[in-house]
């Protein structure tokens, strides 16, 4: 069966088996091509590092079956995503992430804060970012979705996992409509995770950069979001909410 998802919020699905599907992005008028380039000019002259690199966005989602779902995605770049900012403007696509819920060997979840020159400064989330796509011709699958999520997981965090050992725990759809895709990665000791994101901050500081995320604590309960200083993503406190409701079941 075909189902559409349920009304639109802050969503939690239980997605066992994942299907995806590239086409085209939608097409622009000139006057929308216009409108989003003053708006992404702007923001870039508010935040001069952010870059207009190949993304994939979603442009659908529907259920096929009990816990399958089928994705379709897109290739666009980031400026695609300033059409958001377009009074009255219908034609631009949910933005498609990973992100990955990094466990500890004391039934913690890692969660950590964007630095100042991030285009989220300040907001607390999960380590993770935005897909990328595939070279042309290439298939964008699960293979290349837990290659995306090891990647950003090593890159923020200093944490090296093989992408096979990462499996699909949920998905979920809140703001913008944007979709996210939810990896577990194996148990760590706290300590091998302090030292990690330690390491990795002081390595892009040497380098004459901030790292993408700057501090980072380990929560068990949802009220303990309710401590830090700064956003949150809007998908952290149901993922946190569903690891507090039991241990975490690695591979199940």
């Amino acid at each position: 069966m075909t189902e559409t998802l349920p009304p639109m919020g802050v969503d939690l699905f239980d997605v066992r088996r994942l299907f995806l599907n590239e086409v085209e992005p939608p097409r622009l008028s000139p006057g929308d091509e216009l409108a989003r380039d003053r708006v992404w000019d702007n923001e870039v002259q508010v935040n001069p590092s952010l870059f207009d690199g190949p993304v994939v966005a979603c442009a659908g989602v529907e259920w096929d079956g009990p816990h399958s779902l089928v994705l379709s995605w897109a290739r666009v770049s980031y400026r695609h995503y300033a059409l958001r900012r377009v009074p009255g403007n219908t034609v631009w696509l949910p933005s498609l992430f990973v992100n990955v819920v990094q466990p500890t060997d004391d039934e913690c979840v890692m969660v950590a804060r964007m630095s100042p020159s991030t285009a989220a400064p300040g907001r607390w989330q999960l380590p993770g970012g935005s897909v990328e796509p595939p070279e042309e011709g290439e298939m964008l699958d699960e293979g290349a979705l837990r290659r995306n999520a090891a990647r950003e997981l090593l890159e923020e965090t200093g944490l090296d996992a093989a992408p096979e050992g990462l499996s699909l725990w949920a998905v979920t759809r809140g703001e913008n409509r944007s979709i996210g895709l939810v990896y577990l990665a194996p148990p760590r000791p706290a300590a091998v995770v302090r030292e990690r994101f330690a390491a990795a901050a002081a390595a892009e500081r040497a380098k004459g950069c901030d790292p993408e995320l700057d501090l980072f604590t380990l929560v068990s309960l949802p009220d303990h979001l309710a401590t830090l200083d700064g956003p949150h993503a809007d998908y952290l406190e149901p993922v946190v909410r569903r690891y507090a409701q039991g241990p975490l079941q690695y591979g199940a």
